[in-house]
């Protein structure tokens, strides 16, 4: 049996002044979260498309075989609805979560996270990274560097992320879903053991317009 995939769309855009939901926003003539969704279609791992959207608005969202599920207020809500929405009519082991901000992932990637989180039996989760190229540094309140972090152990963390749906559903139950910025530091913080899978430089997100602008090069260039 494939994998349920849940792509959360339900972001209000305000930094990329969309004036409504991000996952709409044209790119390439087509709403941003189409290309992903076209992603998953294409992998083969994925058995079921779920799509978290802003509450309301799901007749908005008129890409053919997926499901809809109402988001919530924040992203970790949005997951958590998604997540009682795919496991209502079945018990998937696994789940992937992936934002709509990014448009580039690709069936290969999602792919190589399931696969990945198939075959180690030591990992709760399994979530896409680059390796980070900038110097990090931590500043104290004041404003002075406190600390100059190795960056040779930093990863900056994306999607997809692949996790086992019953520590997910129990991270999701016991976390701070107000303030997480990602799902696996919610399994994180509930003891979970997260892997990481590096994704290639392309898989970008759009945040700010200029992101919009990137993703449409990127996506011709690729074509």
């Amino acid at each position: 049996m494939g994998v349920p995939a849940l792509i959360v769309a339900a972001g209000s855009g305000q930094r990329l002044g969309a004036g409504g939901p991000k996952a709409l926003v044209g790119l390439r003539g087509r709403p941003l979260y189409s290309w992903s969704v076209d992603a998953f279609r294409k992998a083969d791992s994925i058995d079921g498309i779920f799509v978290a959207v802003p509450p309301g608005q799901a007749d908005l969202f008129t890409e053919p075989d997926i499901v809809t599920v109402e988001g919530g207020e924040t992203r970790s809500h949005s997951v958590a609805n998604g997540l009682r929405a795919i496991t209502a009519g079945s018990s998937p082991e696994l789940v992937v979560v992936h934002d709509a901000a990014r448009p580039l992932v690709t069936p290969s990637l999602i792919d190589a996270a399931v696969a990945g989180l198939e075959a180690d039996a030591g990992l709760d989760a399994l979530i896409a990274a680059a390796p980070v190229t900038d110097t990090v540094k931590r500043v104290g309140h004041e404003g002075i560097v406190a600390e100059t972090l190795d960056r040779s152990a930093l990863v900056s963390v994306q999607t997809p992320q692949v996790f086992r749906v019953e520590m997910l559903r129990k991270a999701l139950a016991s976390g701070d879903l107000a303030s997480a910025t990602d799902d696996a530091a919610l399994v994180e913080a509930a003891g979970g053991s997260v892997g990481v899978i590096e994704a290639p430089s392309g898989n970008i997100k759009v945040t700010v317009p200029s992101d919009l602008e990137l993703a449409a090069f990127l996506l011709e260039k690729n074509q």
